[in-house]
């Protein structure tokens, strides 16, 4: 099974960008959007360090609360 989290873009730097993500930030790839316009404030979905699909904002939080229902049952 693959899973990619939605994070927001801070800063791009040509293929690279930080992320953030529940307060953690990353270093992502863009090499895989290199068609997409990507700015700082965007939503994108990364998977194994690389942003593979632009999202809204909404989705981005709509599949941070499926992942924290999730854990929250883990935890039980």
């Amino acid at each position: 099974m693959c899973l990619a989290i939605p994070m927001q873009i801070i800063e791009v730097d040509g293929f690279e960008a930080r992320c953030e993500a529940k307060g953690v930030e990353r270093q992502v790839s863009l090499f895989m959007m290199q068609d997409q316009a990507i700015e700082p404030g965007d939503f994108v979905m990364v998977h194994v360090g690389y942003a593979i699909q632009k999202v809204s904002h909404q989705d981005a939080q709509s599949a941070w609360e499926l992942f924290d229902q999730v854990l929250e049952a883990m935890d039980q």
